[in-house]
């Protein structure tokens, strides 16, 4: 008995021709659109106040009253702690008396200097004579007024460290003030960053005690000197804190924003790949062939990388799987693993399974993630 069996040919290189067809090489794509991007460079700063006093006794004497509570805010010019000033008052009062009484004086020896009774030098000693008892009247007041102790300016008092009825002397601390309603955080930068540091750039925090807030501010003062041990730079931001919510001893994560750009072409870290010292990707091009692309690269972060040159929005590149193409490998597009979740409920991607052009990236300058090493 005979069998025929059929040959399928299969066709390759068009209409009459016997070789394979390689069938379309699944990839994943991303389409390049413009985004916003701002690089940044983190580290770790610490919150000071604004202003900061330990507030002391400038005479000894007696605590007759302390007039605030602890952790509590204080108005500038309020009385915090009353020293006893009856010895005080008294001295105050006889040099003022001392000084009447001089004042009659030198105008008795005035008058008799007119009519040539005395002389010159003895008016010139009832001269001095005043100006000495107006000289000691002013230093009575001046040590009455310390025996009351006032707030400089306004902000938030400390813990007492006196009692009512005890003795302090001259430089004795009595409690700390401390001036919040806008914070300094102090930190630090690499010196490779030092061109592009300037006051007025914007400052974000975080920090430990507020998780998920963000705190904004400015950059105030650029250190001129460089640290020649860690070759770091120092730099103070001021965050308003009206609410006095962030607190003096804080720790603080601190990202600077040196540069912004609105319409930067960002493509995933994967996409990319070396050939000798040149970086490419591939474009996939209308007809579904894909092309190798040489490209210059720019800032990045941990999952996207800015492209200089090269590419020009509304490129489609592939994303994943160009270990497996080559110049003129047709491919077919398969859906990401961020696309499936968004599929399946998850939350949105942009095309290709990117950020999308309205969102922003944040890069790192050189792949730096941290601002206190060298």
């Amino acid at each position: 008995m005979l069998f025929l069996v059929p040959i399928l040919a299969c066709k390759a290189g068009g209409p009459g021709r016997g070789a394979f067809a390689m069938p379309p090489t699944p990839v994943e794509v991303t389409d390049v659109n413009p985004q916003t991007v701002r690089d940044r460079f983190h580290a770790l700063g610490t919150l000071e106040a604004d202003q900061n006093i330990e507030v002391v006794s400038e005479i000894g004497g007696k605590v007759r009253s302390i007039n605030f509570v602890e952790g509590q805010p204080v108005q500038k010019g309020a009385t915090l702690v009353q020293i006893e000033d009856a010895e005080y008052r008294a001295e105050a009062k006889r040099s003022e008396a001392q000084r009447q009484l001089a004042v009659t004086d030198f105008d008795r020896a005035n008058k008799l200097h007119e009519q040539n009774v005395i002389s010159t030098q003895e008016l010139e000693d009832k001269r001095a004579g005043l100006e000495v008892a107006e000289a000691n009247e002013e230093l009575a007041k001046a040590r009455l007024a310390k025996t009351r102790i006032i707030a400089p300016w306004s902000g938030l008092i400390g813990r007492k460290r006196v009692s009512d009825g005890g003795y302090v002397k001259a430089g004795d601390p009595i409690t700390d003030l401390a001036g919040v309603d806008e914070i300094r955080v102090q930190f630090s930068a690499p010196e490779r960053f030092f061109g592009a540091l300037k006051s007025g750039i914007e400052v974000n925090i975080t920090t430990p005690a507020f998780p998920g807030e963000t705190f904004h501010g400015r950059v105030t003062v650029v250190d001129p000197i460089v640290d020649p041990a860690t070759r770091n730079v120092q730099l103070v931001a001021r965050i308003p804190n009206t609410q006095r919510r962030l607190r003096p001893g804080m720790s603080a994560n601190v990202a600077v924003t040196l540069h912004e750009r609105t319409r930067a072409l960002m493509v995933p870290d994967e996409s990319l790949f070396a050939d000798g010292t040149q970086t490419f990707v591939y474009v996939v091009k209308p007809d579904s062939t894909v092309t190798k692309t040489a490209v210059r690269t720019g800032a990045r972060d941990s999952s996207m990388v800015e492209v200089l040159e090269g590419l020009e929005p509304g490129t489609r590149v592939v994303k994943a799987g160009h270990q497996k193409l080559f110049e003129g490998a047709k491919v077919m597009p398969v859906a990401s693993l961020e696309a499936m979740a968004q599929m399946s409920g998850g939350a949105p991607a942009g095309p290709g399974g990117t950020k999308g052009a309205a969102q922003a990236a944040e890069t790192k300058p050189d792949s730096v993630k941290g601002g206190g090493g060298k």
